[in-house]
């Protein structure tokens, strides 16, 4: 290549590294050479020996759900303005999976990982952490020293859901959860509200790991079983709120006619006409380029205290809640 330009090695190393002490006639003699050639510079052996790679591992929970697509297009938008790239990986909500995901990534030297929603637990983010920078997105329980944590407010979320089908008159709310444990924050937010209604008695959780499609139909069988039924659904997201939809169908009941519905994350499924489903929004896309921020701020070197940054969620009113029928009383 340096022979096909006319100039030195050296100095077709300062044009591959774009370094500004190259003059412009010499630099367009380089390139022209580079695409004659079809040269593609070997990111392996240079990132041997700058130490550095620019790649950073983005772990998904759930490659299904649009909530995701839309957090990692803002990953990667702020990414590229400062010369990233994002290598992706999904564990399908499956710890182990996402071990060997986080595992993998490691041992392709990424520089750095931004895990969204992950389902593993505290040892494996601490020892991720040990080995490079780490920031999580989506997950609001978790509290790991040097780990930084971009989410919604979860627990205020659910809270204005319960609230709005409160003021449309519902007392039955059944509450589909995405996770088992006590710590979820969106169960948080809705038990804290029916209980700030006055409704504790009326608490009816179908407790599973209900994020699906698949997972929202069973969930909703279960709330649909108990006798007097639930007014109200409220979903965990989206997806489930639509396997809601089909198991209220199948029951020949309609929404919001017989039954109010409302999901979370607000994803372009929502959105779809005729569903036009009320849902919590999340502002996903700036949640993706808050967490590549964090993620910059860890890779140069930032505090070391763990930052937690949380935005607030808004409630998007559609067409699928409206007052209970008149024999529900």
């Amino acid at each position: 290549m340096a022979e096909r330009a006319g100039v030195s090695k050296s100095l077709v190393s300062l044009v591959l590294r774009d370094s500004p002490h190259v003059s412009e006639h010499r630099r367009t003699a380089v390139l022209e050479a580079i695409d004659a050639l079809g040269y593609r510079p070997n990111a392996v052996a240079r990132s041997l020996v700058t130490r550095r790679t620019r790649v950073f591992g983005v772990l998904v929970s759930d490659l299904h759900n649009p909530f995701f697509a839309d957090v990692v297009e803002g990953i990667q938008e702020a990414a590229q303005e400062h010369g990233y790239q994002a290598l992706l990986g999904s564990g399908n909500r499956r710890s182990l999976q996402e071990e060997q995901v986080i595992e993998a990534m490691l041992e392709l030297r990424t520089e750095a990982l931004l895990l969204v929603t992950p389902t593993v637990g505290p040892a494996i983010l601490r020892v991720a952490r040990d080995t490079v920078p780490v920031v999580v997105v989506g997950r609001q329980d978790i509290k790991v020293s040097r780990i930084d944590t971009v989410t919604s407010d979860e627990v205020a979320g659910t809270h204005a859901a319960v609230a709005h089908l409160v003021e449309h008159g519902h007392r039955r709310i059944g509450y589909i959860a995405g996770r088992v444990q006590s710590d979820d924050p969106r169960g948080k937010g809705y038990r804290r509200a029916m209980s700030a209604f006055g409704l504790d008695d009326h608490v009816l959780i179908a407790a599973g790991a209900y994020t699906t499609e698949e997972g929202g139909y069973s969930g909703a069988e279960e709330l649909l079983s108990n006798d007097p039924r639930p007014t109200a659904i409220l979903a965990v997201n989206d997806p489930a709120a639509i396997g809601a939809l089909a198991a209220i169908e199948d029951r020949g009941l309609r929404v919001p006619e017989d039954i109010s519905l409302v999901g979370y994350d607000n994803s372009q499924l929502a959105s779809l006409r005729p569903l036009g489903l009320t849902s919590v929004h999340q502002p996903r896309f700036e949640m993706g380029q808050r967490a590549f921020a964090a993620l910059l701020g860890r890779i140069d070197g930032g505090s070391q205290r763990a930052k937690h940054e949380v935005l607030p969620p808004t409630l998007v009113e559609r067409s699928t809640v409206a007052a209970p029928p008149p024999e529900a009383g």
